[in-house]
This record gives C-alpha cells, structure tokens and sequence, in this order.
C-alpha cells in the first residue's frame, strides 16, 4: 500500500477509535467505527486530492520538464483552473 494511504488509514483509525469510544454496546460501536472510519478516510483522501500546493507542484514539474516544449505558464490561468478543479471535486464528494 502507498506509504500516503497508509498515512491518511491510520488518521481515520484515531479518528474511528475517538467516535466509538464512549458507546458501552459492541454492536453499536462496532457500526460507530466502521462508519466513522469509513467517512474519515474517503474525506482525507478528497482532501489531499484538492491539496493546491501539491497540485501545483506536481503539474509544475510536468510542465517545465524537458519533454515539454513549453517553459512557462500563465499563474493566473493555473490557479483559475485549480479554483475549477477543486470546486468540482468539493462538489462531487460533498466536501466543504
């Protein structure tokens, strides 16, 4: 598994675990921290999915590579089509 996604799982297992903590019935908690997990980890990933910074940078790196005849990019036209991108994925997953 991808050391990231190993990262973001373990962040939703603390999470799950603080949700289900209190609840005394182990069929309830169970359902608590599967759900909560299951929520946690699919918001984490959208989340790092709309990272702008690493957006950025990993289109930079595509862009200026020496593959591309291209060696600049309008910053205004990237961040409006970051601004795009994220607000399609914000709005796909239900993410605020």
């Amino acid at each position: 598994m991808n050391e990231q996604i190993k990262l973001l799982a373990e962040q939703a297992k603390k999470y799950a675990l603080a949700a289900m903590i209190k609840i005394t019935d182990k069929e309830q908690a169970l359902k608590a921290y599967s759900e909560s997990y299951d929520t946690k980890f699919a918001e984490l990933i959208v989340r790092k999915c709309i990272n702008r910074e690493e957006l950025l940078g990993a289109i930079a790196r595509g862009w200026c590579s020496e593959k591309n005849e291209h060696k600049t990019m309008d910053s205004d036209l990237a961040f409006a089509i970051f601004d795009e991108v994220e607000k399609h994925i914000k709005e796909h997953f239900g993410v605020e």
